[in-house]
């Protein structure tokens, strides 16, 4: 699929400086777009889903999972219909988890300076990036890559 098909499927749109007609790529394993990382669940053996946290289907106008900073573009995660649940239901000892999903089929994080990112059937963890900041007081601190 290119990005101007996976638009045109989830009524997203992206900037004008993005190639339309470059196929999206769909990676098993771990990726970035932007201030998100997209890691395989199992991959964290810290991070952890309660049993019974709520699963909802991803609709098909897609699922904001997180907006950048000072009100900035949206990540949008999209799939077909009946292919992806997601919860934000997430223990995660660093603070760092937005939400986990499940896909049978490819799903896409859709983001209008990106484009689109494919995601291989499986589970995964979305989560914020963080970088090393200015020292203070003892010493380095952690901030959040801000997109």
């Amino acid at each position: 699929m290119n990005l101007a098909e996976l638009l045109d499927r989830t009524g997203l749109d992206a900037l004008d400086h993005l190639e339309r007609e470059l196929s999206v790529p769909v990676l098993d394993g771990l990726q970035a777009q932007g201030d998100l990382l997209v890691l395989p669940l199992a991959m964290l053996g810290t991070v952890t889903v309660p049993t019974r946290a709520p699963w909802h289907p991803v609709p098909p106008e897609g699922v904001e999972l997180l907006r950048g900073a000072a009100g900035g573009n949206p990540h949008t995660l999209v799939s077909d219909r009946g292919t992806c649940g997601w919860t934000p239901a997430v223990h995660d000892p660093l603070g760092l988890a937005i939400a986990a999903f499940e896909n049978t089929a490819p799903a896409f994080l859709v983001h209008p300076e990106h484009g689109g990112s494919g995601v291989a059937p499986g589970r995964w963890l979305v989560r914020r990036q963080q970088e090393r900041g200015a020292a203070r007081g003892s010493g380095p601190r952690r901030v959040l890559v801000a997109d």
